[in-house]
């Protein structure tokens, strides 16, 4: 008897035990296995981070200039405290051409309702950008898993030498670089789960460049049902204009391709020209193309050699986003768009009349509005025309195109400038890319110890916007100022500015109705 009583006591403490491990076990969030293994992130506040974990095999060797390939396993626990490098590019920092990771951020409190997802995809002309630029702590502990990823640039993510469809049939053939988001987007399907999120609620959203790859992604027939909303910050290459920052034909792409093979001394074809072109160093085929060359280029019309960006590839790119969008080919998402008040400038002009000629027959009526004194310096008018035709209006037009077909349209002028700043006549609004530390919620990267109460609550009004459209599918809630939707013949814009969330006429209006008359005229 006394033995029962002790075997059954000790069967007790051995099945107590194992609960407490096991339970220890499923309470440590820090743990998670994904499809390739187990990775260890690092907890901190409220939030839980999982760096550097690969979503591809490396695009290296023969993987060069091929669509992402399948991760091999890993075995025991990878660590996944540290960003991965940055795929390759001019820009000096860890970089690699073995850089096809993500990142996870999520709530440290477990919830039982899986969490909304936003994955963010970085902008920098297709030639540069990287993961650690944006943290996602601030997202994701507003109760949101928040993802990001690096993805291949330049003449290693958008080249589409002839010799590629030869070796490669039926595969897509060039954006190499939207490819890995494709294969980035599939991983967050198939894993987010594991990391407490839900993959039927997920956002993808994206500035300048990445705005553009959010635009792609919205009429690219390959990425249909793998996000349920959008949000495109600034988007460009390609933009919402056709005749503003086009994506490039694929035959264009292919003669450019060639023609830096030439230039690099591969002067053989087929797959002698694509064995030659991959033992070149990755750190050549970088060369010559930072940021502000590219955006130079573009500019002035003159594509760098093996450059090509975008490219209309036949299989995820089948037109351009406008084409698209005219015809309603595009998912029908919710979607937020819009663009800031002092956006990029792309072009040139060297005197006031180049700047009024690139209205056409519309030039006095562009003077008329530009510059109605004849006092403004050229300096600030190339500014005003140029944002206005590079990125202001194509956002708007994409915005009209969706509103006028149906789809659930957000647009939003950002021109908020922090406190710290407003003194300095340099800073007449928000430029390029100015909107990201508010949506993010971390207002002091822009100026650190100088930040103020009023820019920590523009930023939690923007974020909450945001959060809201991820969670919901709507950006309104609470007490915020209410976010009507877009409706293309009613002259309402929501503006974000120095003296807090404005709704109402568009300050921009007539000069963003000038340029959509000078590009209509065009077609």
């Amino acid at each position: 008897m006394y033995l029962q009583v002790t075997f059954r006591f000790l069967l007790s403490s051995i099945v107590l035990a194992a609960l407490m491990v096991s339970t220890a076990l499923a309470a440590d969030l820090t743990t998670v296995k994904v499809e390739s293994g187990v990775v260890h992130g690092i907890a901190a506040a409220d939030v839980i981070s999982f760096k550097g974990i690969p979503y591809a095999a490396p695009p290296i060797g023969e993987l060069r200039w091929r669509v992402p390939q399948p991760v091999r396993p890993w075995e025991g626990v990878r660590e996944a405290s540290k960003f991965g490098p940055a795929c390759m590019q001019t820009d000096d920092l860890p970089k690699s051409e073995d850089c096809l990771t993500i990142n996870v951020w999520r709530p440290t409190k477990d919830s039982r309702e899986p969490y909304p997802v936003m994955v963010w995809i970085y902008g920098g002309a297709l030639v540069r950008g990287n993961t650690a630029l944006y943290p996602g702590d601030a997202l994701a502990a507003q109760g949101l898993v928040v993802i990001s990823m690096n993805y291949r640039l330049g003449r290693l993510g958008f080249f589409a030498h002839p010799a590629l469809a030869e070796e490669s049939p039926g595969e897509p053939i060039g954006n190499y670089g939207y490819m890995d988001q494709l294969a980035a987007l599939k991983w967050v399907q198939r894993n987010i789960a594991a990391f407490g999120g839900d993959p039927n609620k997920l956002t993808i959203f994206g500035e300048s460049a990445g705005g553009g790859s959010v635009m792609s992604h919205l009429v690219s027939p390959l990425s249909r049902g793998l996000f349920r909303a959008a949000i495109l910050e600034s988007p460009g290459i390609p933009t919402g204009r056709v005749e503003s920052v086009p994506a490039t034909p694929l035959a264009e792409a292919e003669a450019t391709a060639v023609a830096y093979a030439r230039y690099v001394g591969v002067n053989r074809d087929g797959a002698g020209a694509l064995k030659a072109l991959r033992a070149l160093p990755a750190e050549m085929l970088v060369e010559g193309a930072s940021g502000e060359v590219v955006l130079t280029s573009l500019g002035n019309g003159q594509r760098l050699v093996g450059l090509a960006g975008s490219i209309i590839d036949g299989k995820f790119l089948t037109d351009s986003p406008e084409a698209v969008f005219k015809a309603g080919g595009q998912a029908m998402v919710p979607m937020i768009i819009g663009a800031n008040d002092r956006d990029l400038v792309i072009g040139e002009a060297v005197t006031k009349e180049d700047l009024f000629a690139l209205f056409g027959d519309y030039a006095a009526e562009a003077r008329a509005i530009y510059d109605s004194e004849g006092s403004e310096t050229l300096e600030e008018l190339k500014q005003q025309v140029l944002a206005d035709r590079t990125l202001v209006e194509p956002s708007r037009n994409i915005a009209n195109l969706a509103a006028t077909g149906g789809q659930p349209t957000w647009h939003y002028r950002f021109s908020y400038v922090a406190e710290a700043l407003r003194s300095n006549p340099k800073w007449k609004g928000a430029p390029h890319g100015m909107e990201i530390p508010y949506v993010f919620g971390i207002p002091a990267a822009i100026v650190r110890d100088k930040v103020t109460n009023a820019d920590k609550e523009m930023a939690k009004l923007a974020s909450a916007y945001w959060v809201a459209f991820a969670k919901t599918g709507d950006p309104n809630g609470e007490s915020r100022p209410a976010w009507p939707r877009h409706n293309p013949s009613v002259d309402s814009i929501i503006n974000f500015t120095n003296g807090g969330i404005v709704v109402g006429p568009d300050p921009l209006k007539a000069r963003l109705d000038l340029w959509q008359k000078v590009f209509d005229a065009n077609k």
